[in-house]
């Protein structure tokens, strides 16, 4: 597998796109906007979208769900059912942040923990992790040893939790419970800013060294 970060959208949102290298068959991960930014990305490497999976409902990440499905035909895959009321409320939060064109948009198939996506011969698992918001989903390719996490983690800080239905110790239990035990090698993909490893935030991240060991 291979992977591509697209910044979107003025929150400078890490769009991802993953894809199988035999098939050429790619994943978006979090269409937040800029749309044709991302479908440039994909026919740079001519790949052809096979799915479009989203982490959770906060408008950055999916603001541009709907136009992509709509333009490609792509099935849409996550995140949680907890989060659908923030999908419903896509009006609500383009107002607030400026995103006038996002749509709201029904899943093909909401995800829960354990589940898989694939896309060409390429198999995620895919680990609930609310804190952030209660449908927050992570999507993991063991064979790489990579995670895209949405807004759960980011090099030295953590997911806010003051948006609705956001819990603080939910989000470190997500944390410590699901992401730590894949193993500190494990590089991860953030909602935004720079990538980093799961070891390097267990030992070093201020919001979470000296809590888990």
């Amino acid at each position: 597998m291979r992977y591509k970060i697209v910044p979107v959208t003025p929150f400078e949102q890490n769009c991802t796109i993953f894809w199988c290298e035999k098939t050429r068959q790619a994943a978006v991960i979090d269409p937040g906007g800029d749309i044709e930014r991302i479908r440039a990305a994909l026919a740079a490497d001519d790949l052809t979208l096979a799915v479009i999976l989203v982490t959770h409902g906060h408008i950055d990440h999916v603001g541009g769900v709907a136009a992509l499905a709509d333009a490609t035909g792509a099935p849409v895959e996550g995140p949680h059912e907890d989060d659908r009321f923030w999908i419903d409320g896509m009006a609500q939060q383009g107002r607030m942040f400026g995103f006038a064109d996002a749509q709201p948009f029904v899943p093909t198939r909401w995800l829960k923990d354990g589940d898989t996506v694939r896309f060409g011969e390429v198999e995620l698992q895919v680990l609930h992790c609310p804190g952030h918001t209660p449908g927050h989903v992570v999507f993991y390719h063991p064979a790489s040893r990579l995670a895209q996490v949405g807004d759960v983690l980011f090099q030295g800080s953590i997911g806010r939790t003051d948006f609705p239905r956001g819990d603080h110790e939910t989000l470190l239990c997500s944390i410590k419970e699901r992401l730590f035990p894949l193993g500190d090698e494990v590089e991860f993909i953030p909602g935004h800013g720079p990538m980093s490893t799961l070891g390097e935030e267990r030992r070093y991240n201020p919001f979470l060294s000296g809590r888990f060991g």
